[in-house]
């Protein structure tokens, strides 16, 4: 069986992010199937090009999983608009990149951004085969309710293309149980939505690994290390950490490490600066591969998004491979996730945007190491055994043979 997945954000091992479809193609290959991917020339954190093309695409072969890294236009960190001819350029260039490969079983399109799935299904239509939607993130609600979009016909036609394509797949897969919920609420019927999450990769990260050399590098030796890994966007609301990190100024034993890129880093470290916070180390990014060091260098892991109703239907990555690294987790998010960190017994709530309340659980951890260490391995053992991703790609396999037994 070979899948053809178009995911304009896919990341190698090599490059900052999630590597979820890399290891889920490895999975496939290893059970003798193939997932061959087009993605775009360009890395979503850094905006960065991640391979030298010439012509409408570029190929590689990563560890035996084939890439077809296709043009877009480089403004991925520049206002909204010119994001949107970003993702207009990628959606041509799949299209044409993606009818290259002439032999695949299944046209799997994934969004957000939504753009790169209507291209999965002009593919799956011209090719005759099953178009499977997975869908990450709730587009354009999300934006909606960021206030990201305003124009209400943008909205309108957004909504519209949304159903479009739920209408038009002939399966979709999300990642969270609220997703689910929300699509029913739409009309979909429930034999045609599946929800598989995510997990994480329980052998990558463990609390085996020493992260020793991460904190030797950052100078970190005894410090209590409250890290977060991901992107620095607006729906991150960094800015709730750096308040944060004011209060505790006089703990010097505390201090925040950010790995990450985004279209709002500039502004923040020139905020850290103005705010004089020498317990703020904003680390860059590190290729995916390295993230089990960066977590195995930490006391206890922050996630956090805006205080919008919107995320609290999200599963964030970032969660699961912390809970595997049997670190605590510090989760300024409210919602399906809360109740993952709630069952295990993995980490705390913090009420998002509340920044006093950050600092002050913040320094009670500090002062816990036995609680703190607790958590990480109730996280652990939670994860372990309800969200192992080999698990969920056994499941996710499951799903698409039978998406091709339907067609025959």
């Amino acid at each position: 069986m070979k899948i053809l997945l178009l995911n304009q954000a896919f990341v190698s091992p090599d490059e900052p992010g999630h590597t979820r479809h890399f290891e889920m193609a490895q999975f496939l290959r290893a059970r003798g199937h193939e997932l061959v991917i087009v993605a775009s020339d360009l890395n979503y954190q850094t905006g960065q090009r991640t391979v030298e093309r010439r012509g409408l695409f570029a190929e590689q072969v990563i560890d035996g999983v084939r890439i077809l890294r296709a043009y877009i236009f480089p403004a991925l960190h520049r206002s909204y608009f010119w994001r949107i001819i970003s993702f207009f350029s990628f959606m041509f260039s799949s299209v044409w990149t993606a009818l290259t490969v002439k032999d695949a079983d299944i046209i799997m399109g994934t969004t957000p951004p939504i753009f790169q799935a209507v291209s999965a299904w002009v593919v799956a239509l011209i090719r005759r085969k099953p178009f499977l939607l997975e869908v990450r993130d709730l587009w354009p609600e999300f934006g909606v309710s960021m206030g990201v979009l305003k124009n209400p016909i943008v909205i309108a036609l957004a909504r519209w293309l949304e159903n479009f394509l739920y209408a038009r797949a002939t399966h979709i897969l999300v990642n969270s149980p609220a997703y689910k919920e929300y699509m029913l609420g739409k009309g979909v019927p429930e034999n045609k939505v599946t929800y598989i999450p995510y997990g994480t990769d329980v052998d990558m990260f463990n609390p085996d690994v020493d992260g020793s050399s991460i904190r030797a590098k950052l100078e970190l030796e005894n410090k209590f290390v409250v890290l977060y890994a991901g992107a620095l966007g607006q729906a991150n609301d960094i800015d709730t950490i750096l308040r944060a990190a004011e209060r505790l100024k006089p703990h010097d034993k505390i201090c925040f490490v950010l790995f990450g890129d985004g279209k709002e880093r500039t502004r923040l470290e020139s905020e850290s600066r103005r705010k004089n916070l020498s317990n703020v180390i904003f680390a860059g990014v590190c290729p995916k591969k390295e993230m089990p060091l960066v977590i195995a260098s930490s006391d206890v892991c922050l996630a956090i998004l805006q205080d919008i109703p919107m995320f609290r239907t999200t599963y964030p990555n970032k969660v699961f491979d912390y809970m595997a690294a049997a670190r605590a987790t510090v989760l300024v998010i409210d919602g399906v996730v809360r109740d993952v960190i709630e069952s295990s017994d993995g980490g705390v709530f913090i009420q998002p945007g509340d920044d006093e309340q950050l600092a002050e659980t913040i320094r009670d951890l500090a002062n816990a190491p036995q609680r703190v260490k607790q958590m990480g391995l109730n996280a652990r053992a939670y994860l372990v055994k309800h969200l192992d991703r080999r698990d969920k790609l056994d499941e996710t396999l499951t799903l698409l043979k039978s998406l091709t037994t339907k067609e025959h």
